[in-house]
């Protein structure tokens, strides 16, 4: 028999606490039972869990903070607000533009105005009218004291959130079943997104550390390193790709694809995997690896001369 959802917080410390699903809710409690709810999951059936956890635990929600602006991790502050519209949306900058905008995921995405395929759940969530976070370093937000970092890489930026011991990596870092389900980990940066991973390997005192996606883990270097070995897999397999020879962009997706086992079944996959290539071409373009020009109409990518 396959074990029931989870549909209470967990506690990770004195304060701290989450509800697992397809993407991880962080729950920061402040002054007496105010709780910052951090990222908000997918859509409304994660958030009514959400808010369900949280007033059996004898919190109320303060406020709102998004890591970043992908849809599954704001997709539920709509519901939310809806409940509570006294709350306040935080994100980083860049991030909450979209989260104010949700248009501008898919957007960019396709490059033009999206067709309909592309404006599901998954790349076009509700929007939410959200505001500039604090800058990186200690702060407090709807009354729950906590600490971001700044993670760039997985989006254009993002925070991770520390509250003494305990670490939410946000996207910064997967769990080891996410880094196998989704061997192209997306990224609007890749170089930074190593970047990021390295910094938050050498935070010390952090007993506990929980991705955006995965379980809890007290061994923040070996998730680190499992991080970066996925990412750097990664570029090797684009590099690898442009060395059998002259491609265009989708033609070098097919190759990766092929080479790590990856089936894409609908647009929005092409469309989030071909990002992920784009990402390390500009990182090995950067590092002299590759060269770009333009062939038969065509943006073509080869190995350096």
């Amino acid at each position: 028999m396959s074990s029931s959802p989870v549909t209470a917080l967990i506690a990770l410390a004195p304060g701290v606490h989450y509800l697992p699903g397809a993407v991880n809710s962080f729950v920061v409690v402040g002054r007496e039972t105010d709780a910052l709810l951090i990222d908000t999951g997918l859509d409304d059936s994660h958030a009514r869990k959400l808010l369900r956890a949280v007033a059996e635990a004898g919190f109320t929600p303060s406020g709102i903070l998004n890591t970043h602006s992908h849809a599954d991790h704001h997709g539920g502050n709509s519901f939310i607000l809806k409940r509570f519209p006294e709350l306040k949306v935080f994100a980083p900058p860049m991030e909450d533009a979209i989260i104010t905008h949700p248009i501008l995921e898919p957007l960019t995405l396709f490059g033009a105005r999206p067709p309909r395929e592309l404006q599901n759940k998954f790349l076009l969530a509700p929007p939410s009218p959200a505001r500039l976070a604090p800058e990186p370093g200690l702060c407090r937000i709807g009354g729950a004291d906590i600490e971001l970092i700044e993670v760039a890489g997985h989006a254009s930026l993002m925070y991770a959130v520390r509250v003494g011991e305990v670490l939410y990596a946000a996207d910064a870092l997967f769990g080891p079943g996410a880094l196998s389900k989704h061997p192209l980990t997306f990224c609007a940066d890749s170089g930074l997104q190593k970047q990021s991973a390295v910094k938050l390997s050498e935070l010390e005192g952090i007993k506990t550390v929980l991705p955006g996606h995965g379980d809890p883990s007290d061994d923040l270097a070996g998730l680190v390193a499992a991080n970066l070995a996925s990412y750097e897999r990664t570029t090797d397999a684009v590099l690898n790709a442009v060395n059998r020879g002259e491609a265009s962009i989708d033609e070098l997706l097919a190759r990766v694809c092929d080479a790590l086992g990856v089936t894409m079944n609908n647009a929005g996959a092409v469309l989030l995997n071909r990002a992920v290539i784009s990402a390390h071409l500009t990182e090995l373009l950067e590092d002299g690896r590759v060269e770009m020009k333009v062939l038969g109409n065509k943006l073509i990518f080869g190995a350096q001369a």
